[in-house]
């Protein structure tokens, strides 16, 4: 099933997505839910045409995970070795927009990267996981760009800014709740030219190795965003460029770059 976040008329809902097509076709509607999809719910069979809406970001985390490094070929693209254990950085709630929205390039910064991500957003409150029960805590997955002032992240030890400014999370368009992420393309284009296409399953630590890692350290809540890294081919983006994130089984998120300000 395919869990979109959206407004309309000033209300702010969760409804499941229905038919075949894209955003701007007129071919999808949202049967708008009953409650919130973290917990059991039931759709009200009252449908609006999803061109009708406004989408928002599929989830309001509470926290952004995300993991660095974690394809070999984008690892050594940018000079960086392979590292023992997994990279965990956050990325604030203030940095995630939705499909459409814009991303603004940050004053500081000169050279701003795309990033295109699977994302996993997590069902229920959980700590310390289990690999055989890394299933039972995971809601769906979404989307993610996790764009990165590059020039930023190499000057400054930490990456707060170079990937946690506003609006450096794009998340979506909707997340989808059955799916195998064990081997799924996943591509970014600028302007309509391919710049990314890898393969979920190139990812050197799985999504299992990923959710017990972290949660060996923090408590996991519905609606968190595990980001699981990039494949090579990371590259610019300027004002005025249109990236776009696809990931087999889900969709595309599209955002477009403005001038903060």
């Amino acid at each position: 099933m395919r869990i979109a976040r959206f407004s309309i008329d000033g209300n702010v809902a969760f409804g499941a997505v229905e038919g075949e097509g894209t955003v701007e076709s007129g071919g999808l509607v949202l049967d708008i839910i009953k409650g919130i999809p973290y917990a059991d719910f039931e759709l009200s069979g009252t449908k609006v045409p999803l061109n009708k809406v406004r989408l928002l970001p599929p989830v309001l985390p509470n926290k952004v995970v995300a993991i660095g490094r974690n394809y070999a070929e984008h690892a050594a693209e940018l000079g960086n070795e392979v590292p023992d254990v997994p990279v965990a950085f956050f990325k604030p709630t203030t940095s995630v927009i939705g499909s459409g929205d814009a991303i603004e390039y940050p004053s500081f910064s000169n050279e701003v990267h795309h990033e295109a991500e699977l994302a996993v957003v997590i069902g229920r409150m959980c700590r310390e996981v289990p690999r055989e029960r890394v299933k039972d805590v995971v809601f769906g997955y979404t989307c993610a760009n996790d764009v990165t002032a590059r020039d930023a992240q190499k000057r400054e030890k930490q990456w707060a800014r170079a990937k946690g400014f506003d609006t450096s999370c794009p998340l979506g368009p909707w997340v989808e709740t059955d799916l195998d992420p064990s081997d799924l393309a996943i591509q970014a284009t600028v302007n309509g030219e391919q710049r990314q296409l890898g393969r979920t399953s190139e990812m050197i630590r799985s999504i299992e190795d990923l959710i017990v890692h972290i949660t060996e350290a923090m408590t996991l809540l519905p609606g968190d965003v595990i980001l699981t890294g990039t494949p090579a081919g990371v590259g610019p983006l300027h004002v005025g460029d249109e990236v776009a994130v696809t990931i087999e089984g889900i969709g595309t998120l599209t955002n477009k770059v403005i001038k903060r300000g």
